[in-house]
């Protein structure tokens, strides 16, 4: 068992769930923080809910340790932003180089804003499902932007914070993985009926590896990565 306790950036997505797993295996108390800035995938907060009453259910042990859920309204983001994950428009990738996905600065605020609710709370490690391996690119999931980050927000609080991001250096398939182990069957099983990566909402039918419209980035790589762990990585 870590030492401290954990806030965990719970989106109600397959990799935050994971972290949320890998947190109450290590950390004795452990809570949620989530964000509303206007995603087009809104219906991920109910997941987030379904998700946190099935794994206070299902784990007996992990109940023991989970503690409060936070919920940040975040919408001045979605109005300053335009991009795919907050109006109804295409998926593309853009001149920079990027997808129409990236949604600039929300890493850095979602960050900032867990440590200020942790500062209060005594919540001293911060836990982000943040991945350099499988990933679209995004600046904001870098390892370095993220250690960087971590310290100036222990500068600008006067208080020593971690940030810890489990799925780094994993891809899709050792992601699979890794909720298999620490939850077995029951956990994976969660994982694909209620957790929501699905970056258009789609929630009306039900793959093998979880819900969604099949062809968005979000999908593809859920997909891609759970049938290859499925095959044996």
């Amino acid at each position: 068992m870590r030492p401290g306790h954990a806030l965990v950036l719970f989106s109600g997505g397959q990799d935050s769930t994971t972290c949320l797993a890998w947190a109450l295996t290590h950390f004795a108390h452990v809570e949620t923080i989530g964000f509303d800035y206007g995603q087009r995938h809104h219906v991920e907060l109910q997941a987030r809910q379904t998700v946190l009453a099935a794994l206070r259910d299902r784990f007996p042990a992990w109940n023991a340790r989970l503690g409060e859920d936070h919920m940040v309204d975040l919408a001045v983001l979605g109005q300053i932003s335009d991009t795919a994950l907050t109006s109804d428009t295409e998926i593309r990738m853009t001149e920079a180089g990027l997808p129409n996905t990236f949604v600039p600065g929300r890493n850095l605020l979602f960050f900032n804003l867990a440590a200020a609710v942790g500062y209060r709370r005594g919540l001293h490690t911060l836990v982000g499902g943040m991945c350099e391996t499988d990933f679209s690119g995004y600046p904001d999931c870098r390892d370095d932007t993220l250690k960087a980050l971590q310290v100036a927000v222990s500068l600008g609080m006067g208080q020593r914070f971690t940030f810890e991001t489990p799925l780094m250096w994993l891809d899709k398939a050792q992601t699979w993985d890794m909720s298999q182990t620490l939850g077995g069957d029951a956990l994976t099983e969660l994982i694909i009926a209620d957790s929501h990566t699905c970056y258009h909402g789609v929630r009306d039918h039900l793959h093998a590896w979880g819900h969604g419209c099949g062809t968005c980035p979000a999908c593809e790589l859920r997909k891609a990565g759970f049938e290859r762990w499925r095959s044996g990585l």
